[in-house]
């Protein structure tokens, strides 16, 4: 359960229109494009606009996480080695890229056919969430469950039990899973302001 009571919020709002207007200017609702000229569902684009890119930062040349894996763009760490440099516009599409292959259509899959079926925001953070921790632990997990019972609200409290590194709860975890900070969206302030 979360540890502050989630809440829609008029930024998250704000969010979901500006992602869900585009998507309908050209014609659907459901992709939108992007500036590499490739369309993705609209989850995909919400979540990496409102919640990867703020969460993760932009890095440019491959750095060392934290744990010594090494990194570049948006936290990407498949393929990265030491020496590598990429554009913002190269991060950009690479993330897109990732998020839709390796995050939207495995989700979809061990959540079918709910997940795709969940709100636009729901979907967007859970992907936010797996993008962070991972698509194998979110396919096994509660909120996963949740999702395939179509039971949104309480997926959306679920994933909040994923604050913790080390076995310690890390407040910043706990407001990229919740309510978000001053200049970040929550994922669960994203995933309820959906359901309203």
């Amino acid at each position: 359960m979360p540890i502050t009571k989630l809440r829609p919020t008029g930024r998250a709002r704000a969010a979901i229109a500006a992602v869900m207007a585009l998507a309908i200017s050209i014609g659907g609702i459901w992709y939108v494009p992007t500036s590499s000229g490739k369309q993705y569902p609209a989850a995909v684009v919400l979540a990496a606009e409102h919640i990867i890119k703020g969460w993760e930062g932009l890095r440019l040349i491959a750095y060392r996480d934290i744990v010594g894996v090494w990194t570049i763009c948006y936290g990407e760490t498949k393929g990265v080695r030491a020496g590598m440099r990429k554009t913002a516009a190269e991060c950009e599409a690479l993330l897109y890229e990732r998020v839709y292959r390796d995050f939207y259509i495995p989700m979809s899959a061990c959540a079918a056919p709910a997940f795709v079926q969940a709100p636009v925001p729901v979907q967007a953070a859970m992907l936010g969430g797996g993008y962070n921790f991972g698509v194998g632990g979110w396919c096994g997990s509660t909120t996963a469950r949740y999702i395939r019972a179509k039971l949104w609200r309480q997926a959306c409290d679920a994933q909040t039990a994923w604050n913790r590194a080390g076995g310690k709860v890390v407040q910043g975890l706990v407001n990229r899973r919740e309510m978000g900070d001053a200049s970040r969206i929550g994922e669960g302030e994203l995933c309820v302001t959906g359901l309203q």
